[in-house]
């Protein structure tokens, strides 16, 4: 079980390489579908997983100069007390196990078919919304939708580990159409840093945490992620993302049914 879990850790790890979005959008279904790991385990693991991994990223984006951290600020003002709280939120109706495993399997599926939204139209957005300069929000109104996504973000990733990338990128893309790719990856991976990283001490205060799955899942990542974002340019994105928008469907389909 231990190489299927590298293997797994590998594979998400290339996706992610190679698209830049889907690691919690995979690893937390293939935990439930593939592995039977309970919605908790498979939630409070990968957010472990996503805050180490993603730590890398955010200093190589920082050294590009690819963060913008007053958005970054804004964004932790709303998810990080939105974590605490739904963390509490989870404290208090855990007695509940079965109930809440399966509200927490319904969020995933929810949460997976948000991110093919994202996958296929985010594009899209960003396009239509240059195209509309006069409908963009500017000032304290932006200040407080930014917060406001960010407190969305908080509770969705800590229930179901899933949104802080592609949905995460996604309101990005509408709140700062102006933010070029790399910036909008950069400070999108910078703001889930410490919003994943306090949902994982959350879950580890539930108790919902596997750290021998943890590790074999890190041992695969690694080297899928440096081998994805190494032959990214070489696949035509487009086909990428269709690739993973077909995956994620067919996920969220089987989490409900």
């Amino acid at each position: 079980m231990s190489v299927s879990y590298i293997v797994s850790g590998f594979a998400v790890g290339l996706l992610v390489g190679l698209t830049g979005v889907g690691g919690g959008s995979l690893m937390t279904p293939l935990l439930t579908l593939l592995f039977g790991v309970s919605p908790t385990v498979a939630v409070g693991t990968d957010l472990a997983f996503a805050s180490a991994t993603k730590v890398a990223g955010t200093f190589a984006h920082r050294y590009r100069g690819n963060v913008h951290w007053h958005i970054v600020k804004h964004l932790c003002l709303g998810a990080l007390p939105a974590a605490v709280l739904t963390t509490l939120t989870l404290k208090y109706f855990g007695g509940l196990d079965q109930e809440i495993g399966q509200i927490i399997r319904y969020s995933i599926a929810g949460s997976v078919m948000l991110t093919v939204i994202a996958l296929i139209f985010r594009t899209r957005m960003q396009h239509w919304m240059n195209a509309h300069p006069g409908r963009q929000i500017q000032g304290g109104k932006l200040v407080v939708a930014t917060i406001v996504s960010g407190a969305i973000l908080g509770t969705l990733v800590t229930i179901s580990s899933i949104g802080a990338g592609a949905i995460g990128a996604t309101i990005l893309v509408l709140l700062y159409p102006r933010l070029t790719p790399a910036e909008i990856a950069g400070t999108d991976i910078a703001y889930a840093v410490p919003l994943t990283a306090i949902a994982a001490l959350g879950h580890w205060w539930l108790g919902s945490i596997n750290w021998e799955l943890l590790a074999m899942l890190l041992l695969g990542s690694v080297p899928g992620i440096t081998l994805g974002s190494l032959v990214a340019r070489t696949i035509p994105e487009k086909v990428l993302r269709v690739l993973l928008a077909s995956v994620l469907t067919t996920v969220a389909v089987k989490l409900v049914y």
